[in-house]
């Protein structure tokens, strides 16, 4: 194993037509559709780095931002932006082209956290990363500040904490909630 890779060395980028089996009631590309080629690029990106098969561990903030239609090309770039001990944050853009006028949109930005595994299920250790430009900095320590933030919400969330009178207030004040406690 390398200690130390590139980020160029792991990207991905795929596309893939939007075809009406892709879409949901409405006629727009299925969102589940969508997370299931993020999580594909992820697992490659990230298994691309580690050498080795990944798992996604978490995913964080999908939101969508535009709708894709039938027949747009949807592209999507993947690259790690930060490393762990043995996890990765892959950082995936996703565009869709209308391929007849060329315009392209920006439909959605995600971080996927992807755990590399050995053949029997155990966490292995990842090649560090290579930080060459500004962006690549900025993106590394945006990612490491997100899994602080994770780490600390995680924490707080499980404590028991105690119900306070001030609590219930905001809730009888609440105009979508009707307190039966």
């Amino acid at each position: 194993m390398d200690q130390f890779k590139t980020i160029e060395a792991s990207q991905v980028t795929i596309s893939e037509l939007m075809l009406p089996s892709h879409t949901n009631f409405s006629g727009k590309i299925h969102g589940g559709y969508i997370l299931s080629l993020m999580d594909q690029i992820a697992f490659a990106c990230a298994s691309k780095h580690s050498g080795n098969y990944c798992v996604t561990a978490s995913v964080d903030t999908v939101d969508f931002l535009r709708p894709i239609e039938v027949g747009e090309l949807v592209v999507m770039k993947a690259s790690v932006n930060f490393v762990g001990r043995t996890s990765m944050v892959v950082g995936i853009r996703v565009e869709a082209e209308d391929i007849h006028s060329g315009t392209i949109k920006h439909c959605n930005s995600s971080y996927f956290t992807m755990v590399a595994k050995d053949d029997s299920g155990k966490s292995v250790p990842v090649p560090g990363l290579i930080l060459k430009t500004e962006k690549q900095v900025r993106r590394f320590l945006k990612s490491l500040n997100r899994q602080e933030m994770k780490k600390n919400h995680r924490n707080e969330t499980s404590k028991k904490t105690e119900l306070r009178i001030e609590d219930l207030e905001i809730l009888r004040n609440s105009h979508k909630v009707q307190l039966e406690y």
